[in-house]
């Protein structure tokens, strides 16, 4: 196990800066997921991790070894870091135990080493050693490529979007087998990942790459309940944005008089209210005297739940309809053209309206 540290790693390509003075520290054993849109940075931070190119500026570490930095670049042959590509990468002409130890010293690929241990840490059965690659399902080359990562004990464990390629089913089954293996090696692991519930549900913490830049490294549930900005909180999960006003420590606004997060103490003055959809609990109309009442405008279906556009009622203080996005369990999904009654549970953030950050 081995601690990363990147301190101010900054790189541009042709005069185009791609990376901003990049902070960041993985504790040792710990799995932390690099989340950002396409064009973020993440696969050049990768790339510079891997020792596959130079940064600019800044040092990188490993197990406190400087790896890059001052002049320094090791090859990535000698920075001890275990890869794990988006397709598995595995030679269709070796057996998977041949696969396994491609990377090893001669005499131990001869000796097939740890090969029945790691199959096993995989949750592969040792009877796989023989198959060829092509004999498994996607999902299983993926967990033999994390094996040949692991196979020589490396300090830290590259995952570039390694599920991308998989169906939804057999992405979650994998990305918990491997989350179980990496936990069960004790291996330092940086995830790059551009899809929020994988980063959300595998990271220890999340680190939000935007425009090159580190925007926020959090706790999953930080994270998602407390984004530093309304354009990060519109990229992990769906925000609902509201005009409103803080005053004496609460959020007011089309909702109703709602408590702040903890550690959410701005000033009072006009914001912007984010919740989430899934906190605004949806009920029959009639059911309860309490709530707003609201206009069920359209509803998209998804089995497991259903996602809700509502119209708030107006009032005299709102002449203009407000439209939100509401979330509730499939089995409770109203019609559309139904009237409902709504509330609001859970805390809720805010942003200063003057404020307008560029992330």
């Amino acid at each position: 196990m081995s601690t990363l540290r990147i301190s101010g790693v900054s790189k541009s390509f042709d005069g185009h800066p791609v990376l901003h003075d990049v902070h960041l520290t993985v504790k040792s054993g710990a799995l932390v997921a690099l989340l950002g849109p396409s064009g973020s940075g993440k696969t050049t931070l990768l790339r510079l991790l891997c020792g596959f190119e130079r940064a600019d500026a800044g040092a990188i570490e490993i197990g406190g070894r400087r790896v890059a930095g001052d002049g320094l670049h090791l090859p990535a042959e000698q920075r001890q870091i275990g890869y794990v590509p988006q397709e598995g990468a595995l030679f269709p002409h070796l057996t998977v135990a041949e696969n396994i130890v491609f990377g090893l010293p001669r005499a131990q690929r001869r000796a097939g080493h740890r090969v029945a241990e790691l199959l096993e840490l995989v949750g592969l059965p040792q009877s796989y050693a023989s198959r060829a690659p092509q004999q498994l399902s996607g999902g299983q080359q993926q967990r033999v490529a994390l094996a040949r990562a692991l196979a020589p004990s490396p300090g830290l464990v590259m995952l570039d979007e390694p599920f991308s390629s998989l169906d939804a089913a057999l992405r979650l089954e994998t990305r918990e087998a491997v989350a179980r293996a990496l936990a069960a090696a004790g291996a330092t692991a940086v995830l790059v990942t551009h899809d929020q519930a994988e980063a959300l549900s595998l990271g220890h913490e999340v680190a939000v790459l935007w425009r090159g830049r580190l925007v926020q490294t959090a706790a999953p549930q930080t994270l998602y309940r407390r984004p530093v900005t309304r354009e990060l909180a519109a990229f992990v999960g769906e925000a609902v944005l509201l005009p409103g006003r803080v005053a004496a420590g609460r959020a007011h606004c089309a909702l109703g008089e709602l408590p702040l997060a903890e550690g959410v103490r701005p000033a009072d003055g006009d914001v912007d209210v984010m919740l989430r959809p899934e906190q605004i609990d949806v009920l029959a109309h009639g059911t309860q005297s309490e709530g707003l009442e609201a206009l069920v405008r359209d509803v998209t279906f998804q089995g497991q739940d259903a996602a809700l556009t509502l119209e708030l009622a107006t009032t005299p203080a709102s002449a203009t309809p407000t439209t939100i996005r509401a979330r509730v369990p499939g089995y409770r999904t109203p019609r559309a053209g139904e009237r409902v009654r709504i509330a609001v549970g859970g805390e809720v953030n805010v942003y200063p309206r003057s404020i307008r950050a560029d992330v």
